[in-house]
């Protein structure tokens, strides 16, 4: 029998060759590293290049807008453009006001809805459920620019065109938004809902009490997707929408021109600042949620 003892002269070479080999690779792990970290700044920066953009161009007067090279600081920093676009004779607040009512609307009549259906086409069990979800899933391959000239007659014939109300309905119910939800209550175990009617709880208990808690996070996510497809919807209100007073936050953004009458860059890039705030502000609240949606329910 062979003695697989190391002697004490092989010991030390074993172990730094054990050590290097370990040093390698972890050379080549933070390399790895280090290239996707700058991969991935090179990309963030190409993203927040326009913002920056924007941003510079609204502190600076209309002259200066379109100087070569570019200053991405102003010198003095004008802050009139924003002052313009909010207390000026186009100021943004009413159309601010407009979108904002739309968005929340279209986020609540969303949610609700899709939450409802994607639970009953996922946990209730009715003749031609399947058949019914994949013909309401197939209108999702209509263009909705088809749509628009229906929707325009439809409207015109309630009385509806020209008001809040023609882009509100339309976006309270929608495809992608039922499939997220139906997609989520699938994966969740029907053991709980067996323990439950066990106990006594009928259907819409063991909706509101038990599947609903759970799926806060996905139903966060999906406010983030209605609400800034809301807000930043401009097709549909330039075709329902013709009065100024209803006007929307995106086609008020071309109503800032300057003394000949061409699109100010100052005025209109000030209104843009203004106009991502809110959708800023909703993302930070419920980012934790978005991501945890993202990552923990199967929904990719």
């Amino acid at each position: 029998m062979t003695d697989a003892t190391l002697s004490p002269a092989a010991a030390p070479a074993v172990v730094g060759t054990a050590r290097t080999g370990r040093s390698a690779k972890q050379r080549r792990a933070r390399r790895t590293r280090w290239i996707w970290a700058a991969a991935l700044w090179i990309l963030a920066i190409a993203f927040l290049a326009p913002f920056a953009w924007m941003l510079s161009t609204s502190l600076k007067t209309n002259a200066d807008a379109f100087t070569i090279p570019m200053e991405w600081i102003p010198d003095p920093l004008r802050w009139d453009s924003f002052v313009a676009v909010l207390t000026g004779p186009t100021s943004i607040v009413p159309a601010f006001a407009n979108s904002v009512i739309v968005a929340t609307a279209r986020v609540l009549g969303e949610v609700l809805t899709a939450t409802m259906a994607g639970y009953a086409f996922a946990r209730l069990h009715f003749r031609g459920r399947d058949k019914i979800f994949l013909a309401y899933l197939a209108t999702s391959i209509i263009p909705a620019q088809l749509l628009l000239v229906p929707r325009f007659i439809y409207f015109q014939q309630m009385g509806l065109y020209d008001t809040l109300w023609a882009l509100i309905l339309p976006g309270m119910f929608t495809v992608l938004g039922t499939f997220l939800m139906r997609q989520f209550f699938v994966a969740q175990p029907s053991a709980f809902a067996e323990a439950a009617r066990i106990d006594g709880a009928n259907e819409w208990q063991i909706f509101w009490r038990l599947y609903l808690p759970m799926a806060t996070p996905v139903m966060s996510a999906l406010g983030i997707l209605a609400f800034v497809w809301s807000w930043n919807d401009y097709e549909t209100p330039l075709v329902l929408i013709s009065s100024p007073e209803a006007f929307t936050l995106p086609l008020s953004l071309t109503n800032f021109t300057d003394e000949q009458g061409s699109l100010a860059p100052n005025l209109s890039m000030a209104a843009s600042v203004v106009s991502i705030i809110p959708v800023l502000i909703v993302f930070l609240l419920l980012q934790k949620r978005f991501v945890h949606a993202m990552t923990h329910t199967g929904i990719k």
